[in-house]
């Protein structure tokens, strides 16, 4: 059902935009290319990096996504960019709607302010994706913070008409920073279609010489993820249970190397490298047999959603928003972190009781639809609705 909304002119601010490989820039996408489709103008505005390096600033259209990458002035970690230019040229776009996404950089303040000046006056939309943990900061880092927080984002919130937060968990900590409280939407990320499509002839296991179940880790190799606690769990469980193969994927943020000294020459754990490729991440889910996500500290990761749409038991830590979207037993189990043990005890359970992973499956396949990027975009696209209050 496509929603039936007039002309807008959409701008989308993001801290990274593809090739960048991250949860907030595939968010950003899957909503452009809907809007673009229902024949919206669509920008995207973006730092020029990849999050590993510079890239070349410029205006480019992919897919009908009109994309405006800025030469960025200073880093701070993996998101924090500084790129102040965004103001002017949001002002002088005319825009509808300005869409911002992640809490406290400064490209939410400069999207608020836009929006404010702006003669179009267009409804100014933010998208948290749930930022608040209790991360490990350097002090600069943490004055920042402190002051962003408390003071840029507290104006920014009152020149922004709804607050879309990721789940509800968030409430409690942007209750501190908003004053109205109306403003406040919980609608939750979703998942790519080719997640529900049965992939014919899947060739996966087949290319890695894999004949085990596969234990799977897709995510950023970050000292948020554990990816190392993943190897960990995973020679734990091999101590009781061989016929397993453990497969980590997902892009490098410090953490690959330590990784693949732990994994040492364990032939049963597997580190594949990144990809882009939404069918062949489809392949992947789809041969393995369980999702596992022992994460320190998380938003809520579109890699849950993913692994539902597949059919996935998932087990993970109770982090922010995952533990208002996993339930036990009905959905896997939840483990808190650095619990290495426990985390073997359930893998090992799942692999040997298929009754109880076709049971898992069924419940998170159902669960998976509603959280299709279709529903989720018609949800946002009533929010930029100029008489939607």
């Amino acid at each position: 059902m496509r929603l039936q909304t007039n002309f807008m002119k959409i701008a989308h601010v993001s801290p990274e935009f593809y090739p960048a490989i991250g949860g907030v820039g595939q968010v950003v996408r899957e909503l452009a290319l809907r809007q673009v489709r229902e024949g919206h103008e669509v920008h995207v505005f973006a730092p020029a990096w990849d999050k590993e390096k510079r890239i070349s600033p410029g205006v480019e259209i992919i897919d009908g996504i009109h994309i405006h990458r800025f030469f960025y002035w200073f880093k701070a970690g993996n998101f924090g960019t500084f790129w102040p230019q965004v103001f002017p040229s949001l002002i002088k776009g005319k825009f509808d709607v300005i869409h911002s996404h992640l809490f406290a950089h400064a490209h939410f303040v400069f999207s608020a302010l836009a929006a404010k000046l702006s003669k179009t006056r267009p409804k100014h939309i933010h998208t948290t994706h749930c930022p608040w943990s209790d991360a490990h900061r350097p002090l600069v880092g943490k004055l920042l913070m402190y002051l962003s927080y408390n003071i840029f984002s507290r104006i920014a919130l009152k020149y922004t008409d709804k607050v879309i937060l990721i789940t509800p968990w968030e409430k409690e900590f942007i209750s501190k920073y908003i004053g109205d409280k109306r403003k406040l939407v919980v609608i939750p990320n979703g998942m790519s279609n080719v997640f529900f499509k049965k992939i014919k002839n899947n060739d996966f296991k087949k290319k890695l010489g894999i004949k085990n179940q596969i234990v799977l880790f897709f995510g950023r190799l970050s000292e948020t993820k554990s990816p190392d606690n993943f190897v960990k769990i995973a020679k734990l469980v091999l101590q009781k249970y061989q016929e397993v193969t453990f497969v980590i994927r997902g892009p490098d943020e410090g953490m690959r190397s330590i990784v693949k000294n732990l994994i040492g020459n364990e032939k049963r754990i597997i580190l594949m490298p990144e990809t882009r490729d939404r069918e062949e991440i489809a392949k992947m889910y789809q041969s393995s047999s369980i999702y596992v996500l022992p994460s320190y500290r998380e938003g809520l990761p579109l890699t849950i959603f993913e692994a539902m749409a597949s059919g996935l038991p998932i087990i993970a830590t109770p982090v922010n928003g995952v533990a208002y979207e996993i339930k036990e037993p009905e959905n896997g189990f939840l483990i808190e972190h650095g619990n290495n043990e426990l985390f073997k005890d359930k893998i090992i359970k799942l692999l040997e009781d298929k009754g109880l992973r076709n049971k898992i499956s069924e419940n998170n396949l159902k669960k998976a639809r509603k959280y299709d990027w279709d529903i989720i975009n018609r949800r946002i696209m009533r929010l930029y609705n100029k008489n939607e209050k």
